[in-house]
């Protein structure tokens, strides 16, 4: 952590020249009062000048990144991570030759590291910050893969006339699922079972929807 010691006459002159120092502003620092200033007697005898220690907070980014770090080096693992902030959003992407491992069977390694970034992250923060993590594009293929899959049972259901059960999923997975589904005529969606065993359970209409063509 970037830090500087500064003295002064007073507290506030200390930190300032702490501020010029580190090229920083009161908010992004955090102010350590090491010697407060005192006047001595009629202001000229015994006078004390104030230490200050101040340093720079780190950023939300660099609290994430300094996690993973530390996780993937315990792992043995080379990985290159990219942070990307926007607003109360942080986006963070992986990278290497090992993801495999990473994102863990049906991306559960790669929820529970998301799980963690966002309880270290959010320690600290008044303001809560969501954490999105990926490696190599995952969620997105993930998500179509879920698409495709809730198409092309609902296909099966139509024809069938018989409910599908899905196997577990976690709320975003199932999410994906109720949307992709939630304008079709033929079929229906809804969740059973408690968590982390909760399913998907795709049923035919009791009576098909029927859409009419507007000129």
């Amino acid at each position: 952590m970037e830090f500087v010691e500064k003295t002064g006459r007073t507290i506030d002159e200390a930190v300032t020249e702490a501020l010029i120092e580190l090229g920083a502003t009161r908010d992004e620092v955090d102010i350590q009062v090491l010697e407060e200033g005192a006047k001595g007697f009629l202001g000229l005898f015994g006078s004390k000048i104030a230490r200050v220690r101040v340093s720079k907070k780190i950023k939300t980014a660099g609290v994430a990144t300094q996690f993973l770090k530390d996780v993937f080096k315990a792992m043995e693992l080379d990985v290159m991570i990219e942070v990307e902030e926007e607003g109360e959003e942080l986006g963070i992407n992986l990278q290497g030759d090992q993801m495999g491992i990473l994102i863990g069977k049906r991306g559960q390694t790669l929820d529970a590291l998301q799980y963690l970034v966002s309880l270290v992250v959010n320690k600290e923060e008044e303001e809560y910050i969501r954490v999105k993590l990926d490696a190599e594009n995952y969620r997105q293929r993930r998500k179509e893969t879920l698409e495709n899959l809730a198409n092309n049972l609902a296909k099966k259901v139509r024809n069938t006339r018989r409910r599908v059960v899905l196997e577990p999923m976690n709320p975003y997975e199932r999410r994906i699922i109720h949307s992709t589904l939630q304008g079709n005529p033929y079929v229906k969606t809804h969740s059973e079972g408690e968590e982390p065993y909760r399913k998907v359970i795709i049923t035919p209409q009791l009576k098909e929807k029927k859409y009419t063509k507007t000129q």
